[in-house]
């Protein structure tokens, strides 16, 4: 794929490393690249960040037919700038834009693509130790149209920004509340893709359950309403009574990058593991027993997120005393050795750029 660069004539000033915020501070320069029906996918470009220009009847801002995904770069300790599994994330990208409609990008386009912007802006990549340059490519549909259909162009864009933690807690156990009264998704929607339309009907639970003291929520199934499915926007693990058990990809969890990653290490480690249908009643049950040893969510943003409060209706338990496990440890620890290149990789999930 030809990409033209058009940099930026003032670079902005570093932010400090030390405090940064996750989402908020943004890099030089950006990827966008163009759809049209007849043409195909062209006009791959590096341009200054700035705002995009839509018409108001755009019909994203109407149907909402975009995808995004979420990956990041690490600086490692010789200085270089890894990448982690990045065409897994292209891969999930087509499945995204395939179920919303929009014509799939390539895997090795959208790889060249992120290769190409982050280094353009390797000096945005962050040193610190539990820093990384968090890459979010997003695509939407631009036909200037109100007919609900599927649109005839669209634009794939990638933005950058240098981040510190996902959560404020770290690695600190958080406190998770089981939603039963919203539902995130159901099998046969989109459930399995990463559109934002999953992430807006997640929000008012998640404000009530902050209100309630918690820092997030966990999903329940949409039909039965007792299945165990997400936590927040994270999958999640569970140790119960020596094994590991995690809810069963059905087409409305999505299949996550770091959760196949954990259960291809624990796997590796001879932990029994189990991908299959639990009920938020067995993992209280388990609690009760004194065998729900360990629970933590998985996802890009934060590694792992081990849990150490989960509230349900009227009932309350704290797991493993509301400290970090030691799996949940072992596993943040490797992922993040692996992605920081201060691990062995056997599988070669780091991509050097």
């Amino acid at each position: 794929m030809e990409i033209r660069v058009e940099k930026a004539a003032t670079l902005k000033e570093l932010p400090d490393p030390n405090t940064l915020v996750f989402g908020k501070t943004f890099t030089d320069h950006m990827f966008l690249m163009n759809y049209d029906a007849g043409q195909g996918w062209h006009d791959g470009r590096i341009v200054p960040y700035g705002p995009l220009s839509l018409e108001p009847c755009a019909m994203v801002l109407h149907y909402a037919q975009e995808v995004f995904e979420g990956l990041k770069a690490y600086r490692d300790p010789q200085g270089g700038v890894r990448l982690f599994r990045p065409a897994d994330n292209a891969e999930r990208f087509q499945n995204s834009c395939q179920r919303l409609c929009i014509p799939p990008i390539p895997v090795e386009d959208f790889v060249e693509a992120v290769k190409a912007l982050v280094r353009l802006e390797e000096r945005w990549v962050p040193g610190v130790a539990g820093t990384s340059l968090y890459i979010r490519p997003f695509v939407f549909a631009t036909d200037p149209s109100l007919g609900v259909h599927a649109s005839h162009s669209y634009l794939f864009c990638i933005i950058c920004c240098p981040v510190g933690a996902y959560y404020k807690e770290g690695l600190s156990p958080v406190k998770i509340y089981v939603e039963d009264e919203d539902v995130r998704a159901v099998r046969g929607g989109t459930g399995f893709t990463k559109c934002g339309g999953n992430y807006a009907a997640s929000i008012r639970a998640g404000e009530r359950a902050e209100e309630k003291g918690f820092s997030q929520v966990l999903w329940l199934d949409g039909v039965e309403r007792k299945y165990i499915e997400e936590v927040g926007a994270m999958n999640v693990l569970f140790k119960v009574d020596g094994k590991v058990i995690t809810p069963a990809l059905n087409g409305s969890i999505l299949p996550g990058v770091t959760r196949r990653s954990c259960l291809d290490l624990l796997r590796d480690w001879g932990c029994v593991v189990e991908e299959r249908r639990i009920t938020a009643q067995e993992l209280f049950d388990a609690a009760k027993a004194g065998k729900l040893e360990e629970a933590w969510g998985s996802g890009t943003a934060a590694v792992i997120s081990p849990i150490g409060t989960l509230a349900w209706e009227d009932q309350s338990v704290v797991i493993n005393g509301g400290k970090i496990g030691d799996l949940s440890q072992k596993l943040y620890d490797t992922l993040t050795g692996i992605q920081w290149g201060v691990e062995p990789d056997p599988y070669g999930w780091s991509v050097k750029l």
